[in-house]
């Protein structure tokens, strides 16, 4: 645990993490198993807002009632894993607002090519939470907190589903400015640059396409 990474480490997080991580878990359990993941972590990414009171009546009286400060929440799902997660925390922050980035990994290079960019306006003014269930190069993440800077934004966090170290070290030292939220920190990269011992490949796993 550190500033810069948090390690969900809740025992029905990681139980529903090992569910996750069986091959032989059918997609439509592997979607329902990261939705329920992703409000998790949702609130420990959450953990920080700021917050203000406003006065309430209750059956008995009236009180200065907590509630959330400043603009609303943006969520940014980097395309197409990110949606899975983005769907639960929807259901716990739905009012927050949303945007994507459409990165995908050149396989040859591991490098990401940037094929769509829409978020919500005023990203200086919100704080912003990027999605995507696997850190692994990281190159991907950090060209999508580029982005995500580069239109106003200044209070970003990344949440992640699993990460590799190779990942985490690429984002801190891109940056470090940006907190990591994720359920597992794995081994290592294989030379496909895919997570070890990981679950795969999340949006093929979650969308039946392979």
């Amino acid at each position: 645990m550190s500033d810069h990474l948090t390690v969900v480490d809740h025992p029905l997080v990681q139980h529903k993490l090992s569910l996750m991580r069986d091959r032989d878990t059918p997609t439509a359990v592997f979607r329902q198993l990261l939705r329920e993941i992703s409000q998790f972590l949702a609130y420990e990414v959450t953990r920080n807002l700021e917050m203000t009171t406003k006065k309430v009546m209750t059956p008995l009286e009236e009180m200065d009632a907590p509630v959330l400060a400043g603009r609303k929440l943006a969520l940014v799902s980097i395309l197409r894993a990110g949606n899975g997660l983005l769907d639960g925390m929807l259901e716990l922050i739905p009012s927050a607002r949303v945007g994507f980035v459409g990165l995908y990994r050149d396989e040859e290079t591991l490098q990401p090519v940037q094929y769509y960019f829409k978020v919500p306006e005023d990203l200086s003014e919100r704080m912003v939470i990027a999605v995507d269930p696997m850190l692994a190069t990281g190159n991907s993440s950090a060209a999508a907190i580029d982005l995500l800077k580069g239109a106003g934004a200044t209070n970003i966090r990344f949440l992640c589903l699993l990460a590799a170290p190779e990942g985490i070290t690429r984002m801190k030292e891109a940056h470090p400015d940006v907190p990591i939220v994720t359920a597992a920190v794995d081994s290592h990269l294989n030379d496909n640059g895919y997570i070890v011992p990981g679950l795969g490949d999340a949006g093929d796993r979650m969308f039946g396409t392979k």
